[in-house]
């Protein structure tokens, strides 16, 4: 009884190859464009790396448990 209140359906398209890519020749000019954006994301990356301060095991180093008050005692 559903197929009485449902439409047929319509065949679908055959299915066309992709396009092939384009040819991948870049000029030197751009591949030194290339190479000094990757060597600025270098350098980025170094930058922010030197703010970690904790391992991947946690904190490696010893917490200060004594602090000196204001009294000095």
């Amino acid at each position: 009884m559903g197929s009485l209140f449902r439409p047929k359906m319509p065949p679908l398209p055959p299915v066309q190859p992709a396009p092939p890519p384009p040819p991948s020749e870049v000029s030197q000019e751009e591949k030194d464009a290339i190479a000094a954006e990757q060597r600025k994301m270098e350098r980025k990356r170094k930058g922010r790396k030197s703010t970690i301060l904790t391992g991947p095991l946690g904190v490696e180093e010893e917490a200060e448990t004594e602090n000196k008050t204001l009294l000095g005692s």
